[in-house]
């Protein structure tokens, strides 16, 4: 949390550009449409709704100067709240965020060789493996294993941000299917705090999942090369999508995707 101090000056400066904004727009009687004088527009407008204008025109700069002064590396968009807010003097308000959640990997590959040694089924006379499990199955008690030995703690911000996405894309695809998110609920026979409490394990799941599987990839000192992006994307075969992954921001997350599975693929050889 970051309790951060706006100077009045600062925020002279954004009230009179917000101010200016608006008069752009303002459809003030007697004048054409953005002509009346600053003056009669802020006389006209409401004051409260212009100081909420003026936090959110200065908010990004105060913001980012606050992160970089105390040398954080936020990871999600902030959560603000003011704490004050009083013309003609300084005002507060509390920026809430977090950093990448650090965990603590211990002996995660002793743990995984456990997890996955064959389990014997005592046969009188002699033992007898089990049945070889599949890839997925594999794969599932890998992650299980993970999730419930690596230590680590998902902060409530970052965790209510992957919920929200979640619930963001359940309203897109009820929406596709032309329900209503509620029409769908009575369809599944759910609530909306039940939905939400499942995304909640899922969020939490996925996060620490996530998390945990780039901290193995730094520490084992897993690079991509950028032949292995262009292979990637050249093995996509619609034209239209393998150009949209042509931009950094893809190619980032398409190399993220391949350090993901270079540490899967690792751990399924323990």
């Amino acid at each position: 949390e970051l309790t951060i101090t706006i100077p009045w000056e600062k925020i002279q400066q954004g009230y009179q550009k917000t101010l200016e904004n608006l008069a752009q727009k303002a459809d003030v009687k007697g004048f054409r449409k953005g002509k009346a004088p600053i003056k009669i527009v802020e006389e006209k407008a409401d004051k409260e709704g212009l100081y909420e204008e003026t936090l959110k025109e200065i908010l990004p700069q105060v913001y980012l100067e606050a992160v970089k002064e105390h040398n954080i590396k936020p990871i999600v968009n902030p959560q603000i709240s003011v704490v004050s807010m009083e013309s003609g003097k300084d005002w507060q308000i509390k920026a809430t965020t977090c950093e990448l959640p650090k965990p603590e990997l211990g002996d995660y590959k002793d743990n995984i060789k456990k997890a996955l040694a064959s389990e014997k089924i005592w046969v009188p006379g002699k033992d007898k493996k089990a049945p070889e499990e599949s890839e997925n199955q594999k794969m599932e008690k890998i992650f299980k294993t993970l999730i419930e030995t690596v230590k680590i703690n998902i902060p409530n911000i970052l965790l209510e941000d992957e919920i929200n996405r979640m619930l963001s894309r359940l309203v897109d695809q009820t929406a596709r299917l032309g329900l209503t998110v509620e029409q769908y609920l009575v369809s599944v026979g759910k609530t909306s705090e039940q939905i939400k409490q499942e995304y909640q394990t899922q969020a939490e799941e996925t996060l620490k999942l996530e998390l945990i599987l780039s901290a193995i990839a730094d520490e084992e000192k897993i690079e991509i090369q950028e032949e292995e992006i262009e292979k990637m994307i050249k093995a996509i075969p619609e034209e239209k999508t393998r150009k949209s992954f042509e931009n950094p921001e893809q190619r980032v997350y398409i190399k993220q995707l391949l350090r993901k599975r270079h540490v899967i693929d690792n751990l399924a050889k323990l």
